[in-house]
């Protein structure tokens, strides 16, 4: 059964797990897309194919919120808002050496996607097929040799925060590819806040989800702390 944090007849919001696929690839594996239209279809008894627009995907180790359109107009709707910046995806992610992370600042990468290997890797600007990337981000807390880090996307690039991590010398905790994985342990990023616009009420709504895995245990108290009230769902 997957998580739903919100549904109604234009709008569906469900958290997607660490290790699914958000869309099917040539693997085969489930993915969450998948998932949910089967849901839909036994839920409202559907004959024939259940549409479900994808509105953004998050990479497969990747765990958190992901929002989907349930019909056609909602879909073009929310896909405008991601395309002019108006729908926020912010993230929570433990970065290694912590403790020369500074407090908050910008990260701003040309990035170039390596179609065969799958990785994105950090390029000069004016490099052919390069993509701006931009982020900011802020420390919430300290532990160790890690901190945690709210994230605040401004552009959405593959792998775009894991890489510019990595490159500032503060790869994320557990990622496999960018950085020293752990197998059994999944990457600690997840997207934990998502604001839009209602697709037909035109109504802000902000959807929150409480980051899961080894790597945020130490920063519990801290979590719960920053996301308090900030959700306007149950």
């Amino acid at each position: 059964m997957p998580e739903i944090i919100y549904e109604d007849n234009h709008l569906l919001v469900a958290v997607k797990p660490p290790n699914q696929l958000t869309q099917g690839d040539a693997t085969g594996d489930e993915a969450l897309l998948d998932e949910l239209k089967g849901y839909l279809k036994v839920k409202y008894q559907k004959p024939g194919e259940v549409y479900l627009g994808l509105v953004h995907r998050l990479d497969r180790p990747v765990g958190g919120l992901v929002a989907f359109a349930r019909t056609s107009k909602a879909a073009s709707r929310l896909s405008e808002q991601l395309r002019t910046h108006a729908m926020h995806r912010d993230y929570l992610a433990v970065a290694e050496n912590g403790d020369t992370l500074a407090d908050e600042g910008t990260l701003h990468h040309w990035l170039s996607k390596d179609e065969a290997g799958g990785s994105v890797r950090v390029v000069k600007p004016g490099t052919p097929g390069a993509q701006e990337a931009r982020l900011r981000y802020a420390v919430l807390d300290r532990k160790g040799n890690t901190a945690l880090v709210h994230v605040m996307l401004e552009t959405g690039r593959k792998h775009q925060i894991r890489v510019q991590f990595a490159q500032s010398g503060h790869p994320l905790r557990y990622d496999m590819r960018y950085g020293q994985g752990e197998r059994g342990q999944s990457i600690a990023l997840w997207g934990a806040l998502l604001t839009l616009s209602h697709p037909t009420r035109k109504q802000p709504m902000t959807f929150v989800s409480v980051p899961r895995g080894e790597a945020y245990r130490p920063y519990a108290q801290t979590i719960i702390r920053f996301l308090s009230g900030k959700g306007d769902q149950p």
